[in-house]
Formats: structure tokens, C-alpha cells, sequence
């Protein structure tokens, strides 16, 4: 496995180093886990330094940290033939149960699809007018010179969209509750994921775990009274609920209670914690960058003039949607992939042995000098598809790809576009001095809340 594979390349660019090369020292039982968990992303970054495939130790597990955009694409397109998927621990199985993102072989290929058909192109169309809509209420609420909790705001706003398109209720009382208990289970679910719990069997009861379990049974509670009011309702009804409740596999099978309730979560989770999280960063940039502010409302005021956005300007939009591409690049919500190699895998021509945990981090990849010059800089221009830079397949991957592409990941798109150009096309945020770090819970979260002073424009 130390053999290099592979070719020449051109002046000023590293190789990419097709070979598993040593990664840093761990200790004793726990391996490279303290560093892990002290800061996965510093972590990453420092394997990624090392090579393209590092070896790196997760407790005894033996690990592979894949850094090259080629070889995370075969770890992305091979999912199903050479790799399963990897256990992300008890507190992230009570969350999203057996749903899509979860299951594997068959099982993953009936459920996602039953799930596809629920966010395609034509879909995501019916929605957009419903996100649309919120953001405008937002705005309608704001005004120059008041002062908001940014984080706050976006998170009411994406849960209120996802309440309504998936839900098909306007319940703030729904969202409030869901909201507060997914809270918790994204820090639980980090807390464990970094730290020795991760290593801890299913049956040991921790803190922790109870107060997972605890914000679980309230999810599940809220989605059940949902479910129960859309049986033996308008089959008509165009949320994302009733689409799957009306859904048939090939034999003419219906989603269980049980699949429904977790695939209903995964969506809550692609529609609401990814988007929301993207919009806090986004103003966080923007705020920092009067340059990128002021191309960003040029592009809305000459396209949208004075009125609202709809779907149709979503593809007339395209320096809004570079703002957003640029913003998961440098905090991209979904922040590693994780995959448990099969017997027979290979990386870049290098055999992989069964049971080996192969890693890769879009927050590692997305930062690499190699695939984007300055790559701390915020530029959306990097994403023009004349000017930009040449990136490689891969070197941005925030919805994953491969055939286990979030399937929300258009929706999310859609999402993050219009709520930006009906929210900027008014305001500017100037959010407060100071550094935010990212912390890795399920999702990339701010350290602190962000906090900052609407002004019009």
C-alpha cells in the first residue's frame, strides 16, 4: 500500500499521491481519536497536508482520509459496490432511524425510490413559491436599523418552509417544538460522534444518549399527530408528506409508519439545518466583503428590479447562485463522508482492506490550494463558467454525489437562492466584529450566536 501511483503533473502543483502514506502519531487505545475530537476540521486539514490517502487510526479501527478529488469520486460513484455504509453511532441512528441516507443495498435502492419522486425539478418548482413567500414575510418584519439574532432568524425562517412544504401545516407551535429538540440532537450527536462515546457499545447509557432519546420522542411525537391528520386526507395535497404517504414501490407497497417517519425527518433535516446554516454563512461573508455585497445586489437589482423572485428567475440569478456555492465551499454544511471499504475495494489503484473506514471532508477538499487559488478568499467569481477557476470533479461536494447524492440537494439550492435574493434585494446585515469559528455538530454550526444590524438599501 506505499507504492505511488501516481503521474507526473505541472509545475507548482502538488502530485497527487495515489499511496497510503503514515498519518500523525496517536496514543495508545484511542489512536488519532483525542486529536479528532479536540478539532476534526484542524485535524483534517493536517491529513490532508500529509497526502491524498493517509492512514490515521479512529480508536482500533484503521482508517483511510482521502483528500484527492479523483479518489473521492470513487469512493462517492463505488457506494454501493465497494463500500457500506459506516455506522455514525448510536445517537445518529436514534435521529435519522433506517431512513434513505441511512439504509443500504436493497433496502436504500426501494426507499430512495419511493423518496425521489417527492423533490425532482418539477417539485422543487411547486415549492418555490412557498419560500419565496416566507422570506418575504421576514422581510415585511424587518426594517433599517433593527437589530437581529441572524441565527435565530434563519432558523425560524427555513423551519417555517419546512414545516409548510413538507409538513403541509402553518403551525409556528410545530415548528417551535421541532426546532428546539433537533437542536439537541445535532449537539448530542456531535458530542458523541468527536469524543469517547463514539467508541462506547449501543447498550451503555450516557447523558448524552438520554438526552437525545429524550428530544427524539418529542420529534416523533409531532411528526406522528402530523401523519395521523393527513391519513384519509386530500391525496391531492402537495406537501412532501402526502406525496410519500400516497408513494408505491414496484410490488405496490407503501412506506411503513415507522419509514415514514424517518424519511420525514431526513427531509426536515435537508430542507431546514442545511439551508439555515448555509444563510448564516452567507451574511457572515457578505457582511465581511462590500465588494461580493455589492456585485450581489447589482445582479438583483437588474434582474428582479422591485418585485419578489420566483422559480423561473432562480436559473437568471446566477451570481446569487455563486454566493451560495461559494459559501458551502468555505462552510460547507455537511462536513465529512464516511464510508466502510468491502472485500476487494480499491482507491486509486491502491487495495483497500475489507473493513477499513474510508474519510474524506469537503471542509479539507474544499480548502485545498491545489483546486482553489486563495482558497480562504471569499470570490464567487471562482464559479463563473467562463472566467473561474478550473475545478475539478470533486473538489466541491457539499451534497455528496455519486448515486448517493442528497436527493434534497436542488431543493436546498432553490432554497438558499431565492431566500437570498428576496432577503438582499432590501437589506444589507452588518453582522458584529469578531471571529466565528465552525463547530461540528450533524451539520457546520456557528460557535456563538451571530448577531448583526439590518440596514436598507
Amino acid at each position: 500500500m506505499d507504492t505511488e501511483v501516481g503521474g507526473d503533473v505541472g509545475a507548482g502543483v502538488r502530485p497527487r499521491r495515489h499511496a497510503v502514506v503514515p498519518g500523525p502519531r496517536g496514543v495508545p487505545m484511542l489512536g488519532n481519536l483525542p486529536q479528532f475530537g479536540k478539532d476534526p476540521l484542524a485535524f483534517f486539514t493536517l491529513l490532508r497536508e500529509r497526502g491524498d490517502m493517509v492512514s490515521w487510526r479512529f480508536g482500533g479501527k484503521r482508517c483511510v482520509f482521502l483528500a484527492d478529488p479523483d479518489c473521492i469520486g470513487e469512493l462517492l460513484t463505488e457506494a454501493e459496490a465497494g463500500f457500506d455504509r459506516n455506522d455514525l453511532g448510536i445517537s445518529f441512528r436514534t435521529l435519522l432511524g433506517n431512513g434513505v441516507v441511512v439504509a443500504k443495498g436493497a433496502d436504500w435502492r426501494r426507499k430512495r425510490s419511493l423518496v425521489q419522486p417527492s423533490v425532482r425539478p418539477k417539485q422543487v418548482r411547486s415549492y418555490a413559491a412557498t419560500m419565496a413567500g416566507c422570506a418575504v414575510e421576514l422581510a415585511d418584519r424587518w426594517s433599517d436599523g433593527q437589530r437581529v439574532d441572524i441565527k435565530r432568524e434563519m432558523s425560524a425562517l427555513t423551519q417555517r418552509i419546512a414545516v409548510r412544504t413538507i409538513f403541509g401545516t402553518d403551525s409556528e407551535a410545530d415548528a417551535e417544538a421541532i426546532g428546539r429538540a433537533m437542536d439537541v440532537a445535532q449537539r448530542e450527536i456531535g458530542a458523541e460522534f468527536r469524543g469517547i462515546g463514539g467508541l462506547l457499545p449501543d447498550w451503555v447509557p450516557t447523558p448524552g444518549r438520554a438526552r437525545i432519546k429524550k428530544a427524539v420522542k418529542v420529534i416523533d411525537a409531532e411528526v406522528s399527530r402530523v401523519v395521523a391528520a393527513h391519513r384519509g386526507g386530500d391525496s391531492e395535497r402537495p406537501d412532501l408528506l402526502s406525496r410519500l404517504l400516497e408513494a408505491r414501490d414496484e410490488a405496490g407497497t407503501r412506506l411503513s409508519d415507522k419509514e415514514i417517519r424517518d424519511e420525514t425527518v431526513t427531509l426536515y433535516i435537508g430542507g431546514h439545518e442545511t439551508t439555515s446554516s448555509a444563510l448564516v454563512w452567507a451574511w457572515y461573508l457578505l457582511s465581511r466583503n462590500p465588494r461580493v455585497r455589492a456585485a450581489l445586489g447589482a445582479e438583483l437589482d437588474r434582474v428582479l428590479g422591485e418585485r419578489e423572485p420566483g422559480f423561473d428567475d432562480y436559473g437568471q440569478l446566477p451570481y446569487t447562485q455563486a454566493v451560495v456555492k461559494e459559501t458551502l465551499r468555505l462552510y460547507p454544511t455537511i462536513w465529512l463522508l464516511t464510508g466502510q471499504a468491502k472485500e476487494g475495494s480499491t482507491v486509486g489503484g491502491v487495495p483497500i482492506p475489507a473493513g477499513t473506514r474510508v474519510w474524506s471532508s469537503q471542509w479539507a477538499t474544499q480548502r485545498d490550494p491545489r483546486w482553489y487559488p486563495d482558497p480562504e478568499e471569499f470570490r464567487p467569481e471562482r464559479w463563473d463558467p467562463d472566467t473561474g477557476d478550473d475545478i475539478p470533479e470533486y473538489a466541491w461536494f457539499p451534497f455528496g454525489g455519486g448515486p448517493r447524492v442528497c436527493l434534497g440537494a436542488r431543493f436546498a439550492m432553490v432554497e438558499a437562492v431565492l431566500v437570498l435574493a428576496v432577503l438582499a434585494r432590501r437589506f444589507e446585515l452588518e453582522v458584529d466584529p469578531g471571529e466565528i469559528r465552525p463547530v461540528p455538530t450533524l451539520t457546520l454550526q456557528p460557535d456563538r450566536d451571530v448577531l448583526g444590524t439590518v440596514r436598507g438599501r
